[in-house]
């Protein structure tokens, strides 16, 4: 017969993967992503399922259950990451992010570049959908004009998160705000304008810190930026038509195109601009070939599978406009492969229904209660490393509990996303902050500290709570 693990029995695995993760970071450092965490995950896995199976006599099939259905949960997730990898390196090499950088490094002042960060990539996020579409596109070319105008890579990670996220949380478009109100039974209107009143205070508050640091950034870059749009315009051909590309890419977004055709066909149209503006560029790639078209067509496939390496006469161009391509994501996908055999090992044991219940002790109180499921929620995202799954645990856990207490279920709802939705990318084995480290190309623990508003929401959900504004409870 089947036991319930005690929640100090199922902290073991936690603990086990958390000290494996410390030795393997400070050994490898940042090279820990190329297989040194993956190996952490499978080594807690399998501590958990023999704990699970010895202790709790919980069935191998079980275990295989739990993991498969994990596994499958994020394989359209697993698509995307690869697309966005392919699309990553086109519109690199095709000179569109060379372009967006070479027009706003002119355009974008110094001084407001992270609040302006910040606010470009809310709007783009919020007609997307998408946190990671938009990371991927506008984000990368918001870096390379950061990184001109010399801000330190976590400020601009940080700004780019921080925008992409807000829009993330609030779009009618996105997933995570259908799934959060879909799971809590909260009509998703609802659930978006009751979400207003604490997203609204996080972004004021984020853009305030983001203002008053690009202020006080020193403009002493003037040189290095002409120095760097200089290189720019020397190594690729630089022309508005360009633009063409992330234009029709906002029109398929705009009419609701699935984002795994929208990122495909933004992928092959950066291709083909790539044939078309920077032929002298796929032939550098390419290296030697026995005709200038197997030259290009080789050229255009290995920008978008493989890692691409384009010398020019700036330093920091060079490093940016190197691509990895596909293969750039294949360590991300393995991790994320790893990271969902331990959730569904924790799951299938009950040692994660057991650490979740002792939440439901501290809540007594409305705050309590909140900060509970605040907690709860970063909790689920550290140990199931998947936002999806986190939401949905979150919601079905905490469910009847606002209920018989007589909250409203839209309360539990904008708890859920607060909590969520967006710190999942402050967690280096999380799905998302795998997927944005790899795609910035900045590692998770060197943007968390500037990602205000994902560390401020959270916060601003309990502190909401605290002082009860616009909170009804029904009558009994």
């Amino acid at each position: 017969m089947k036991r319930k693990p005690s929640p100090l029995l199922s902290l073991v695995p936690i603990v086990v993967l958390v000290s494996l993760l410390f030795a393997i970071i400070r050994v490898f450092g940042s090279d820990a992503l190329n297989g040194g965490s993956q190996v952490a995950l499978l080594t807690t896995t399998a501590v958990c399922v023999l704990i699970g199976m010895a202790v709790c006599k919980t069935r191998w099939h079980d275990f295989e259950l739990a993991i498969t259905n994990n596994i499958s949960g994020v394989a359209t997730a697993l698509i995307v990451l690869l697309i966005i990898g392919a699309l990553s390196g086109a519109w690199m090499v095709s000179g569109v992010v060379p372009t967006l950088i070479y027009y706003g490094v002119q355009i974008i002042h110094p001084n407001f570049f992270l609040a302006s960060t910040c606010i470009i990539c809310s709007l783009v996020s919020v007609m997307t959908g998408s946190s990671w579409t938009t990371i991927a596109t506008i984000g990368i070319a918001l870096m390379g004009i950061g990184k001109a105008q010399g801000f330190d890579e976590g400020w601009i990670a940080g700004a780019i998160i921080s925008g992409a996220y807000f829009g993330d949380k609030i779009s009618p478009l996105s997933d995570t705000t259908i799934l959060a109100s879909s799971v809590t039974d909260t009509p998703l209107f609802t659930h978006i304008r009751y979400m207003l009143i604490t997203t609204i205070p996080s972004m004021l508050i984020t853009l305030v810190i983001f203002t008053v640091a690009g202020l006080s950034h020193e403009a002493s870059h003037t040189e290095h930026i002409a120095a760097f749009s200089a290189s720019i315009h020397d190594k690729f051909y630089i022309t508005p038509w360009l633009l063409l590309v992330p234009i029709i890419t906002g029109v398929l977004i705009a009419r609701k195109v699935p984002s795994l055709v929208t990122l495909f066909l933004s992928t092959a149209l950066a291709a083909v601009f790539a044939v078309i503006f920077q032929p002298h560029l796929l032939q550098e790639i390419a290296g030697s070939a026995s005709s200038n078209a197997e030259a290009l067509f080789k050229g255009a496939l290995m920008t978008i599978y493989g890692e691409t390496g384009l010398h020019t006469n700036h330093e920091a161009l060079t490093e940016l406009v190197a691509t990895r391509g596909m293969a750039g994501m294949l360590n991300t996908v393995w991790l994320i492969v790893c990271a969902m055999c331990f959730g569904g090992a924790m799951t299938a044991s009950g040692m994660l229904g057991s650490i979740t219940s002792v939440f439901v002790r501290f809540m007594k109180r409305r705050t309590g209660m909140v900060a509970s499921t605040v907690c709860s929620g970063i909790f689920l995202n550290i140990t199931t490393a998947d936002q999806y799954i986190s939401i949905i645990l979150t919601g079905n856990m905490f469910g009847n509990i606002y209920k018989n207490k007589g909250y409203e279920s839209r309360l539990l709802s904008r708890t859920t996303e607060d909590a969520v939705t967006v710190t999942s990318v402050l967690i280096p084995w999380n799905t998302c902050g795998m997927t944005q480290a790899t795609i910035l190309n900045v590692a998770t623990l060197a943007y968390l500290p500037y990602c205000f508003f994902n560390i401020i929401s959270p916060l601003m959900s309990i502190f909401i709570a605290a002082t009860g504004y616009k909170i009804v409870k029904k009558e009994a």
